[in-house]
């Protein structure tokens, strides 16, 4: 796969809570010249990210980050405001307490809600495989695909670890045809990425892949 296919498939992400204008622009920089799909970036610094890009590139913001139990009108609220500020694309954590205690309606209720909310933005659901049981994962490839949300989402990449290839292979098998998935979380590098891929992630959340191709100065 060639490179500049690889980075037009990853969402380009600094998510660090002490992530500084500064910091966040160089990235933006790096998006719009590296074709990424997205940068996806603090809710914070939305409005001056889609300032500073315009239409040259697609801004993406977290939801209910990094643990998910806000309440719904909290999420519904957070997304209204970053769509506002110009964001295209919507990563939404779950509640995972939710997902624990079976209260699979509400979970579906509440991404529904954020999708009305997006209209025709793109909504990714975070899961955070990595706390889930393997039939917790296939529920909410269920719920996912029922709440037409438009991604699934293994990881935030602030838990125990993020994707595994395990789980993105199960994902794609169970998840409904109008979803994607997305692996997010410790890829390293382009062999990880293009692995992903391979498997049947069509977006790959990861800070490292741009830092890996500045560094070897390859051409894209």
């Amino acid at each position: 796969m060639h490179i500049k296919e690889i980075l037009g498939h990853c969402d380009h992400t600094l998510l660090a809570q002490c992530a500084t204008w500064e910091e966040i622009r160089a990235v933006l920089d790096d998006g719009m010249r590296y074709g990424t799909a997205s940068v996806c970036l603090p809710p914070s610094y939305v409005k001056q990210a889609k300032e500073y890009v315009g239409n040259n590139l697609a801004i993406c913001t977290v939801i209910g980050f990094p643990n998910g139990y806000n309440t719904t009108s909290v999420k519904c609220f957070e997304c209204e405001e970053a769509l506002k500020d110009g964001a295209d694309e919507i990563d939404m954590v779950i509640n995972l307490g939710w997902l624990r205690d079976k209260r699979y309606s509400e979970i579906e209720k509440e991404i529904c809600f954020l999708k009305q909310i997006c209209k025709d933005k793109v909504l990714k659901v975070i899961i955070e495989t990595c706390l889930l049981s393997e039939e917790e994962k296939i529920e909410m490839c269920r719920i996912v695909t029922d709440a037409g949300a438009d991604y699934i989402k293994t990881s935030t990449g602030f838990s125990k670890w993020g994707a595994t290839k395990e789980d993105v292979a199960l994902m794609v098998k169970h998840v409904g045809k109008n979803v994607k998935v997305k692996a997010a979380g410790g890829i390293s590098d382009l062999n990880d990425a293009e692995a992903f891929l391979a498997l049947g992630a069509h977006r790959l959340g990861t800070s490292r892949v741009v830092k890996a191709v500045k560094a070897a100065n390859k051409e894209f």
